[in-house]
């Protein structure tokens, strides 16, 4: 036996939603529950939650009453509210053109503006060939060189560091294994100038 698919979030807010336009009712949370299996396939343990959601998105009304909730809505209130939406992209659409129409004014092609938008373009390539001249003679800049500087300051440091590390493993491996140093060399490939850097 098959499982049955479960429906998406907005599938079931949809099916909801066609369930009050069709009845054109008021409902309870409780009739819902019981409606929404047999009419739309919406589980009775969703109902609540798609309810909600509904509700919070104006879709749907909600009244308390006494006790208890009561839920509607009507088509007419969708439709309006589609209406309304309608009218607002239309109105954004109108503005966009307005909006546009103001930009492009003065803007035509004209032999000024041709000539204008040709130095432009000759303009950025000068700064380009400017830029590219300056990168060939970066190194010579005193900030890049002071960097240069500090950098191979750390570097000989970390060098030294290293050297003073080999020569105390070679003089800890003549001692604990008696090792002849050039044996210890020629084994690890550690050349015969080998020597702090000054």
């Amino acid at each position: 036996m098959s499982k049955k698919k479960e429906l998406s979030a907005e599938k079931k807010r949809t099916r909801m939603k066609e369930l009050f336009f069709e009845t054109k009712d008021v409902f309870q949370q409780k009739d819902l529950e019981k409606l929404a299996p047999k009419e739309k396939g919406i589980t009775a343990m969703s109902v609540k939650e798609v309810l909600q959601s509904l509700v919070d998105d104006g879709t749907v009304d909600c009244e308390r009453i006494g006790t208890s909730n009561y839920y509607w809505a009507f088509p007419s209130k969708a439709l309006r509210a589609q209406k309304r939406k309608l009218e607002e992209g239309s109105q954004k659409h109108a503005n966009l053109q307005k909006s546009t129409e103001k930009a492009t004014t003065g803007r035509q092609e004209t032999e000024e503006r041709a000539m204008l938008v040709k130095d432009l373009s000759s303009f950025q390539n000068q700064r380009d060939q400017l830029k590219a001249e300056v990168e060939k003679y970066r190194e010579c800049d005193p900030q890049v060189v002071e960097e240069i500087r500090q950098a191979n300051k750390v570097a000989k440091e970390a060098t030294n560091r290293w050297t003073d590390n080999i020569f105390a493993i070679k003089s800890w491996a003549k001692r604990k294994f008696g090792f002849e140093e050039n044996k210890i060399d020629k084994n690890f490939g550690i050349p015969e100038d080998f020597d702090y850097i000054d």
